[in-house]
């Protein structure tokens, strides 16, 4: 089973999709992954566990700002 969140508007694609993934976190996902569009190009990272994971994960590795993910 999947869950899948995704946005285009005007705020940080990356904070409204994280937000999305921590709604769906009572489904029991054994993994998480975002991707934002930024700079021309995509940008992604996935982790695999608890949606902390990929939390943590974005503290030491963010990605780009983005409107699109």
């Amino acid at each position: 089973m999947c869950g899948i969140v995704g946005y285009v508007g005007g705020q940080s694609a990356l904070d409204v999709v994280i937000a999305g993934l921590k709604r769906l976190e009572y489904r029991g996902y054994d993994s998480a992954g975002v991707a934002v569009l930024a700079d021309g190009g995509l940008a992604a990272a996935k982790k695999a566990g608890k949606l902390v994971n990929l939390e943590k994960e974005l503290v030491g590795r963010p990605l780009p700002s983005g409107s699109t993910g």
